[in-house]
């Protein structure tokens, strides 16, 4: 025999379906709304992920940079000098620096490209796309001699770099740098031009877009300054520290501050030493606050649940109205304004599900198409279709306890006089 809960009638499921348009409309508009806070919460962790991806594939355990470093994609140098002075501390292992900076991409001809037919329109040309058009791209400059990044296809090739003039693309950035990994497996190397520089690709590696980087380059310290004439050797970017085995971080990184704490606390900080999470950290917060993309994508999330909210109110409200005298029948057979409110609050909870799970489904399809066409890392994760689903819940539930005042207005007296 079935226990006493399972034996009740389904007054709240009877409820919600006994009108199929209006239950299609609250699932479309919880829909729509689901899909709008996912939309936003997937841009925004996107924007996050892409921005640290590069952080996750140094190689380094402390990193020193300029005290206003705020992002990768606009650094300020500091003086090499404070390097060597960090590999004289004691639990350094070695040090490493970095060099980045933003060139000018141009694509030569691909020999393989089928000739375009001999009669086009003018709107066909200008639309014909243009190998050779000059497109902004991500330059790392590093030492081959001390791999600077935990990427094994690059460390595969930095005995390459070695060479002047010598490069590895970032195969997972945008296509329209062209198909340059399809090309370098009929060519051992690929001509293409940096800043007017002549340059070889002569391998790829895997690192991926961003918002700011459509993709990226690795080359040799001495290739970046020819593509970057104007900077000078002894400024560095970002200083890399490796530690003996054994050795505290948290030690070493405190020995660091002190050995760079200026004699005279009136003078500015000249090198700021970070842990790697920390290091990360500071372009989170970039983004997350000193930009208005972080602030457009949870403003946008917030909009998302107040449409949810209004939209699952105006459902339960218009529901309490036309059902009106079945709700006081009920009030006057003796059932208790606590009983009536946990039934509207279980429509909502039936609704929040019902328009979470098609809500989830499309955002995943939206997640995959964006993905394809921006090479953003925007992916469907545990994480975030719990939130969302919690945030769906707050949403319905919410909506509900406001409509639940109409249905404790309903007065029997009131409705059969």
């Amino acid at each position: 025999m079935l226990p006493k809960v399972f034996r009740k009638t389904p007054l709240a499921w009877l409820q919600v379906t006994r009108e199929r348009t209006r239950l299609a409309v609250a699932i479309a508009g919880i829909t729509f709304a689901d899909i709008l806070m996912f939309l936003q919460l997937g841009f925004k962790d996107a924007l996050f992920n892409a921005a640290v991806k590069p952080y996750e594939a140094f190689n380094t355990d402390l990193v020193l940079v300029n005290p206003q470093f705020e992002t990768l994609f606009a650094v300020k140098s500091f003086s090499r000098e404070r390097l060597y002075q960090a590999a004289g501390v004691s639990g350094v292992k070695s040090v490493n620096s970095l060099y980045i900076s933003v060139a000018q991409w141009r694509n030569l001809a691909d020999p393989n490209q089928k000739p375009q037919p001999k009669e086009e329109s003018a709107k066909e040309i200008d639309e014909r796309p243009n190998p050779q058009m000059e497109r902004p791209i991500l330059v790392f400059g590093t030492d081959p001699g001390q791999p600077a990044f935990n990427l094994p296809e690059v460390n595969r090739h930095l005995h390459e770099l070695k060479m002047l003039n010598r490069i590895l693309f970032d195969q997972a950035g945008r296509p329209e740098y062209g198909p340059i990994a399809t090309l370098l497996q009929q060519e051992k190397v690929l001509p293409v031009q940096l800043n007017n520089l002549d340059v070889r690709v002569t391998g790829v590696f895997t690192l991926g877009a961003s918002f700011t980087a459509d993709g990226n380059v690795i080359t040799s310290i001495s290739t970046f300054l020819r593509l970057f004439p104007n900077r000078k050797s002894d400024e560095i970017d970002v200083g890399f520290i490796t530690l003996k085995p054994g050795a505290d971080i948290q030690q070493v990184k405190n020995t660091l501050e002190k050995v760079f704490e200026p004699n005279n606390k009136k003078q500015p900080l000249e090198v700021l030493v970070l842990t790697l999470d920390e290091f990360a950290e500071r372009e989170k917060e970039y983004w997350g606050n000193a930009t208005p993309i972080g602030f457009i994508f949870g403003f946008g999330t917030v909009i998302g649940f107040i449409v949810g909210i209004v939209i699952v109110y105006q459902i339960l409200y218009s529901d309490v109205s036309d059902h009106l005298p079945e709700y006081a029948t009920l009030k006057a057979m003796g059932y208790a304004d606590s009983y009536l409110i946990g039934v509207l609050i279980q429509e909502a909870f039936i609704l929040a599900i019902l328009g979470f799970l098609p809500g989830c489904v499309l955002a995943t399809g939206l997640y995959y198409l964006a993905n394809s066409a921006t090479m953003l890392p925007i992916v469907m994760t545990l994480d975030r279709a719990t939130l969302v689903l919690v945030l769906n819940l707050v949403m319905c539930v919410g909506s509900g306890l406001i409509a639940m005042r109409k249905l404790q207005a309903a007065d029997p007296a009131d409705i059969f006089s």
